[in-house]
């Protein structure tokens, strides 16, 4: 145990300075708009919060470095806290600055109003992940002023640019500023230990051990223009179509992880019948739009999102092209490049947009025991079970530097509320009293670790 732990017994009983600074850092950094357009000049509130988040911790004490990585927009931010075992190895806290863009006409309460309205902080981010951010800043906050230190040096990031594609964020700094890792084996950031209710008494909370890999594709067809009232056997977007949907239609075979295995296990387990994950409509009613996220991490999946081709609706287009959203398992990488060569065929040039790799880190470790301990301890009920997410993180960089990753922003939510569409959706929202769950576990998870 490290020096101040039991200053945690004192915060644990009431509500704690540590828990109202949460709900007040969430709010004020929801109010940050630092939505990510891409390489569109509009993305620039990365910077802002940046500055927000290294302000908080230096009116503390702290000394944090604020980075820019391939703009002068696009900055993060890098503290290092050293433990009290100079032996043991690092743990990287990783969060993300960016948001997805919000429609403010499609919600109920300003996307970026931080406002609170029956009993949750609404606004882009709440979930996504801002709260976390929000998380890491209070517990820091809350050791400055009682002198709490770790066992292990804590290397707290803070990225730009996860929500598109963190070419400009983790990708970049793992490769440039690899220094800030030294000695980290292992890390914690999204997507895991929230709560899935399926009785009163007990609750799963997933912790993310893998991720899919990403396969994002460019499909173009050529052919001769022409007018389009005469016979044209050589159509580039008819020949096009047939490989869209040769694509979207194809049936993938399931490939079963040792994650998702886990995962399923413990789910048939807890709802006392027998899961095998090939029923995605009972996924669906078990766990919601979860229920939907494992069932396409039994297989790699390839989805057509955009086309085009033309100009004119006479003129019969020379190119027509198309683009794939492919996701693959660990493991099954090389399934998936010789699918889509079959299916493509030869007369169509694919091309590489974007390329990830996949994940997967051990589940039977002290580390992950540990999570499940500090979550049976704010909920009895409380079961920690792995499991894989069909999307990418900021772990992908960082495992490119054999760092062992694991989704931990712990929440304990609402039974009736379907945690998954919150994410990039309209109304996002956090409950306050997940929030107060939240700090309090990591709090202790970070005093442990």
């Amino acid at each position: 145990m490290s020096q101040g732990s039991e200053e945690f017994v004192l915060s644990a009983g009431s509500k704690s300075a540590m828990e109202t600074d949460v709900v007040t850092l969430t709010q004020e950094l929801i109010r940050i708009d630092s939505s990510n357009w891409g390489d569109s000049p509009e993305t620039k509130g990365e910077a802002e919060v940046a500055e927000y988040c290294a302000q908080r911790l230096r009116e503390v004490g702290y000394d944090p470095q604020v980075y820019t990585t391939t703009s002068d927009s696009r900055r993060g931010v890098h503290l290092r806290i050293p433990g009290t075992d100079s032996s043991a190895d690092a743990l990287v806290v990783h969060g993300h600055l960016d948001v997805v863009p919000a429609i403010a006409n499609d919600w109920t309460h300003p996307p970026f109003g931080g406002e609170i309205h029956d009993g949750f902080i609404w606004g882009r981010g709440a979930v996504d992940m801002k709260d976390m951010d929000a998380m890491i800043l209070a517990v820091l906050r809350h050791w400055a002023k009682k002198g709490v230190r770790p066992r292990r040096d804590l290397i707290i990031v803070f990225f730009p640019d996860e929500e598109a594609g963190m070419h400009h964020g983790s990708s970049w700094v793992v490769a440039n500023r690899p220094e800030f890792f030294e000695g980290a084996t292992e890390a914690i950031g999204e997507v895991g230990g929230f709560s899935i209710s399926v009785r009163d008494d007990l609750r799963m909370y997933p912790i993310q051990t893998a991720e899919k890999g990403i396969r994002w594709l460019r499909l173009r067809a050529a052919a001769r223009a022409g007018h389009g009232s005469m016979i044209h056997t050589d159509n580039a977007v008819t020949e096009l179509a047939r490989v869209v949907t040769r694509i979207g239609e194809h049936r993938w075979p399931v490939r079963r992880t040792r994650t998702v295995d886990a995962f399923l296990a413990e789910l048939s387990d807890a709802y006392g019948v027998e899961i095998d994950g090939r029923d995605t409509d009972e996924l669906v009613s078990k766990l919601g739009t979860l229920g939907l996220l494992v069932g396409a991490t039994l297989q790699n999946t390839a989805n057509p999102t955009m086309l085009s081709a033309g100009y004119k609706v006479n003129v019969i287009p020379s190119e027509a092209t198309a683009y794939i959203d492919g996701r693959v398992l660990p493991g099954f990488e090389g399934e998936f490049d010789e699918t889509i060569r079959d299916l493509v065929g030869e007369h169509i040039n694919v091309e590489s947009v974007s390329s990830d790799i996949a994940i997967e880190s051990a589940f039977d470790t002290a580390t992950f025991d540990l999570m499940a301990s500090v979550l049976r301890h704010e909920d009895p009920g409380a079961r920690a079970v792995p499991y894989m997410i069909s999307g990418g993180t900021d772990a992908k960089a960082l495992s490119k530097i054999e760092i062992d990753c694991y989704g931990f922003s712990p929440l304990r939510m609402p039974p009736d509320l379907d945690y998954w569409r919150l994410f990039h959706g309209v109304d996002e929202r956090v409950p306050v009293d997940g929030l107060h769950f939240g700090v309090r576990t990591l709090d202790r998870f970070l005093r442990s670790v």
